[in-house]
Order: structure tokens, then sequence, then C-alpha cells
């Protein structure tokens, strides 16, 4: 059984980290696995990236950064997520759906149901048995980063940050056996512990029973 578990929420919020230590945890649990972010994770993808984040291209209209967005994740899918999974592998991706969701929809303001189709179209209706949203408010968030790495989205005002996590919150109260919030104002150690255990929910049964024998 493979599985697809995807990282979600406001920049700044300690994904990398948290990303790091979870990955280091199932190498030594011995579970095969690929990370991969978005947008990325394919060489053209990571081109696509490049315009997407540029903070030379401030004046992006937000439907051509829904499709650049729609472009680069079809070509990730494809390529790069959907081969690991039929490889059986366990397959973790910083950002998916998601974020669109979110970031163009939610806080830009386009139709949820435009961006639900084409993203469909994108990734073959492919989604996350598990979503981790890490909680902060922006502030917090804001405040962990320097300005000066801030890149064309993180840069963007205070308000339409706030609009984005309680995005990601709305998605949690709507799929709520999916989508988990985690408070990420907590310690290093706490909030790994509970990934961790959120992501042991959903692992293949024989690496869940190698934890149990392992104590």
């Amino acid at each position: 059984m493979s599985v697809f578990i995807t990282f979600e929420g406001v920049d700044g919020s300690g994904k990398s980290t948290q990303l790091r230590l979870l990955l280091e945890y199932l190498t030594e649990r011995g579970v095969p696995h690929l990370f991969t972010r978005e947008p990325g994770g394919t060489p053209i993808a990571e081109q696509i990236r490049e315009v997407l984040l540029s903070p030379r291209n401030r004046g992006m209209s937000v439907i051509t950064e829904a499709l650049l967005f729609a472009a680069s994740r079809a070509e990730h899918v494809s390529r790069t997520i959907r081969p690991a999974l039929e490889e059986g592998r366990v397959v973790i991706c910083d950002r998916f759906v998601d974020s669109s969701l979110v970031y163009q929809g939610v806080a830009g303001g386009l139709p949820l149901e435009f961006l639900e189709q084409i993203n469909q179209m994108a990734t073959g209706a492919l989604r996350p048995h598990r979503t981790i949203v890490l909680d902060l408010p922006p502030e917090s968030a804001i405040a962990r980063r320097k300005a000066s790495e801030a890149d064309r989205i993180e840069e963007k005002a205070l308000e339409y940050h706030e609009l984005v996590r309680q995005g990601y919150l709305d998605l949690a109260r709507a799929e709520p056996r999916r989508v988990k919030v985690v408070d990420a104002s907590r310690s290093v150690e706490e909030v790994q512990a509970e990934i961790r255990a959120l992501v042991d929910e959903v692992l293949p049964r024989r690496y869940a029973r190698e934890r149990s024998t392992s104590g």
C-alpha cells in the first residue's frame, strides 16, 4: 500500500524543520519514502517555481498564478509523485492542491470550483491520504523569517496571510479525517511528536507492527 502525505501551513510555520525531522524518522524506521515539494519536483516544475516565486514578478495576476501552479503540479504528479506511489513508497510532499485552494482561492479571490476543476485535471484526481497543517498566527510566522529572504508570495500583506491561515482551518473543519491541524507554536520536539503520531496512523501496517515490537 502506497501512502501520500502532504504538509501545509502559512509561510514561516516551521515546515522545513519538521519535514527534515520526519524524514529522519522514516529513514530510521526503514520506511521507503520520497520527499518532494511544490511548486517543483521535476526540472520543468522547478523552472515554473522560479517564475512563480521571484519578487521580480510582483505584477503577476492571481489567475496566471493559479494556472502556473496547476501546470507545475501536472508535471510533478505524472513524473514524480505517481511513479513513486506505484513503487509502493510513502510520498511526503511540501504543499499540494490545498495550497492553491487557500492561496489563490480563499486569499486570492478565485472561485474554488475553478481551482478544484483545473487541479483535478492536473493531478488526475489524486488526493493525499493525510494532510498535516502546521498552524501559526501570521504575525509569529513573519517574525520567524528574515524579510530579505521573503519570496513574492511571502512578502504579501499580513491580511493576505491571515486569510491563508483561516482557509486552512476551514479546510480542516470540512475534512477532519484527512486534514489534521498541528499547533506549531510549541517546541520543535512537541510538534514533531504529534506529526509522527499522525503519520504513523496512515503508514502501511507492516511498519506499524515493526514499531510496536521495537518499543
